[in-house]
């Protein structure tokens, strides 16, 4: 009897990881395949919730605005109050810039005025010479409250 008993086949108790292993080489191939496809697109740095102030101390930046009709001005130019075509802002921002290029370049677009009229500005800003551009913004305390128009 005790043969018998002997001769019994032992139970195993293994875990087959086999199965788990082929899930996880499919999931390898397609995040593989899949993280290329995700990773495409413009690297933009998103706005903080608040501006940093400039240094009252710094040098006086070169503002230039483009208001709503997409006509652009520059605060240091003879009359900051005419608008200025392309060749004129390039020129007039260039000659500023080779005298200082430490000089901050600020862009002041109007919430009406069309996204390509600002970014064509600051590609004007980038060929005149500016190493970089900031936004000018105005921060969400200071604006009136959107109100819905009465029916």
């Amino acid at each position: 009897m005790e043969r018998l008993h002997s001769r019994r086949r032992r139970l195993l108790s293994e875990i087959n990881v086999v199965p788990y292993i082929d899930v996880m080489l499919v999931l390898l191939v397609i995040f593989i395949i899949t993280a290329p496809l995700l990773a495409q697109g413009i690297k933009v740095d998103l706005p903080k919730l608040s501006a940093r102030l400039l240094d009252p101390k710094s040098k006086e930046p070169l503002v230039v605005s483009v208001d709503k009709e997409g006509r652009y001005y520059l605060s240091v130019s003879a009359s900051p109050s005419s608008p200025l075509n392309t060749s004129d802002l390039v020129h007039k921002v260039s000659v500023h810039l080779r005298q200082d290029k430490t000089r901050p370049v600020l862009l002041n677009g109007d919430e009406g005025v069309s996204y390509g009229k600002v970014v064509y500005a600051m590609t004007l800003l980038q060929k005149a010479g500016a190493e970089s551009v900031g936004l000018v913004t105005q921060s969400p305390e200071s604006r009136k409250p959107f109100k819905i128009p009465p029916k």
